[in-house]
C-alpha cells in the first residue's frame, strides 16, 4: 500500500518534472518572444521619451527671445495705436514739404510730363517775362542802362546756368557735335539782343515792342528754311491773329506819338524822323535775328539733349560783350542796394524763362511755339486794366480777346507728331 503510494507519488512527480510536449513548448518560445519584444519596445520607447526630454529641457534652456532688446515692438492690427500730438513746428514742416512736393510734381508735369509740354512750357516762359515787366514798373527805385541792365541779366544766367551744368554732370561747353550750334546761337543771339537795345533808344517803346513782337514770324519763316518745318494754314492764321491782336493793343499809343513828332522846330522832326528810320530798320533786322537764333536754340537743345545748354552759352558769350558796351558807349551806373537786389531778381527770372522757352522749342515745333509768346503781350495788357492803371478801351480788349482765342486754338489743335 505504502509503495503504492510512493509509487503513485513517484510516478506524479515523473508525471510533473516530464518534459511538456513539443506543442506547448512552441507556444511558450513564442510567447517569451513577444514578452521580450514588448519589453525592447518599450525600452526603446521610454528611452525616446527620455531623450526628448533632454531635448526639451536643453532647448527650454536656450530660448531665444523673439524681439531683441535693442528692437522696438511693432505695432500690428491687434495693437492699439495712440497718436502723439504734434507740435506746431511739425505740422508747419509736413505743410511746406506737401506743398514743395506738390509744386515740384507740376513743374515735372509741365517740363515733359504732357503732350502739351512744349506748349506749356513757352506759357510759362511768357508768363516769367510779363513778370518781368511787372516787377520792373513796381519796383524800379533808380535809372539803369539798358546795356547795364543786359550785363547784369546775362551775369546772372551764366553763373546759375554753370552751377547747374556741374551738378548734373553734363559738359559744360557740350558735345563736340553741337559746339558750332551753341556758338552760332550765341553770337546771332547777342547781335539780336543790342540792336533791340539799340532800337529801344531810338524808337518810342511801344514802335519797339511791336518790333519786338514780330520775332515769332520771323521765327517761323526762318524754320521753314533752316529746319525745313512746315507751316499750315492754320498756323499762319494763328500768327497773324495774334500780331493784328498786338497792333489793336498799340494802335492808340502810335496814333498819340505820331501827334507828339508833329509838334516842334523842323529840323529836330527831321533828326527824329531819321533816327526813327534807322531804329525801324535795326529793329527789323533784330528780329529777323532773333528768329534764326530761335531756329539755333531749337537745333541745339534737341542735338544736346539740354535746353540749359543753349542758355549757358548765349550768357557766357553775351555778359562780357554786354560789359564792353556798357563802358564803351554808356556811363555805368553804380546800383544800390534795392537795384541790385532787383537786377539779380530779374536775372534769376530771364533764366528760368530762357529755359522754359529753349525746353519748348525742344519739344515743339517753331510756328506753334511762336503763336503761343504772344501770350505775354495778353497777360500785360489784362494786368494794367485790371489794376486800374489805364482805362480799359475797345481796341486793348479787342486786341486781348484776338490774342487769347489764336492761342487757345493753337492749344486746342494740339502738337503734331513730326517726322524726322
Amino acid at each position: 500500500m505504502m509503495m503504492s503510494v510512493i509509487g503513485a507519488g513517484d510516478a506524479t512527480a515523473g508525471d510533473i518534472e516530464s518534459p511538456p510536449p513539443p506543442q506547448q513548448q512552441r507556444q511558450r518560445s513564442s510567447h517569451s518572444l513577444e514578452l521580450s519584444a514588448t519589453a525592447a519596445r518599450s525600452l526603446e520607447e521610454g528611452d525616446s521619451i527620455k531623450r526628448n526630454e533632454n531635448e526639451d529641457d536643453t532647448d527650454d534652456d536656450h530660448i531665444v527671445p523673439l524681439l531683441s532688446q535693442s528692437q522696438k515692438p511693432k505695432i500690428n492690427i491687434f495693437s492699439l495705436s495712440y497718436s502723439r500730438p504734434k507740435s506746431n513746428r511739425e505740422q508747419i514742416t509736413r505743410l511746406a514739404e506737401t506743398e514743395t512736393s506738390l509744386f515740384s510734381l507740376s513743374v515735372m508735369w509741365v517740363w515733359g510730363g504732357s503732350r502739351y509740354s512744349g506748349l506749356l512750357c513757352v506759357a510759362l516762359s511768357s508768363f516769367i517775362y510779363c513778370l518781368m515787366e511787372l516787377f520792373a514798373d513796381l519796383f524800379s527805385v533808380q535809372p539803369i542802362p539798358l546795356f547795364e541792365i543786359a550785363f547784369a541779366r546775362c551775369t546772372v544766367m551764366a553763373i546759375i546756368s554753370f552751377v547747374w551744368l556741374k551738378k548734373s554732370g553734363y559738359p559744360v561747353f557740350g558735345p563736340a557735335n553741337v559746339r558750332k550750334l551753341l556758338v552760332s546761337r550765341a553770337v546771332v543771339g547777342y547781335i539780336s539782343l543790342m540792336s533791340f537795345i539799340y532800337c529801344m533808344q531810338r524808337l518810342p517803346l511801344s514802335q519797339a515792342i511791336v518790333l519786338s513782337f514780330t520775332t515769332p514770324i520771323m521765327a517761323s519763316v526762318a524754320a521753314r528754311f533752316i529746319l525745313h518745318e512746315k507751316i499750315k494754314i492754320a498756323e499762319l492764321g494763328g500768327l497773324a491773329c495774334s500780331f493784328f491782336g498786338v497792333l489793336f493793343i498799340f494802335h492808340s499809343m502810335f496814333i498819340a506819338q505820331g501827334g507828339m513828332v508833329k509838334v516842334g522846330q523842323a529840323s529836330d522832326s527831321i533828326v527824329r524822323e531819321t533816327d526813327q528810320t534807322y531804329g525801324l530798320v535795326i529793329g527789323l533786322f533784330s528780329s529777323v535775328l532773333g528768329g534764326i537764333s530761335y531756329c539755333l536754340v531749337r537745333a541745339g537743345a534737341k542735338a544736346s539733349d539740354q535746353p540749359v545748354l543753349t542758355v549757358f552759352s548765349f550768357a557766357v558769350f553775351a555778359s562780357p560783350s554786354a560789359a564792353i558796351c556798357t563802358f564803351a558807349f554808356q556811363e555805368f551806373v553804380m546800383p544800390g542796394f534795392y537795384s541790385f537786389i532787383l537786377m539779380v531778381i530779374m536775372g534769376l527770372l530771364a533764366l528760368f524763362a530762357e529755359i522754359f522757352l529753349a525746353r519748348g522749342l525742344q519739344l515743339e515745333k517753331t510756328s506753334k511755339i511762336a503763336n503761343v509768346q504772344y501770350l505775354e503781350a495778353a497777360l500785360s495788357q489784362i494786368w494794367v486794366m485790371g489794376s486800374l492803371t489805364v482805362v480799359p478801351s475797345f481796341g486793348r480788349l479787342v486786341g486781348c480777346l484776338l490774342i487769347l482765342a489764336s492761342i487757345c486754338s493753337t492749344f486746342f489743335v494740339g502738337p503734331e507728331k513730326e517726322v524726322e
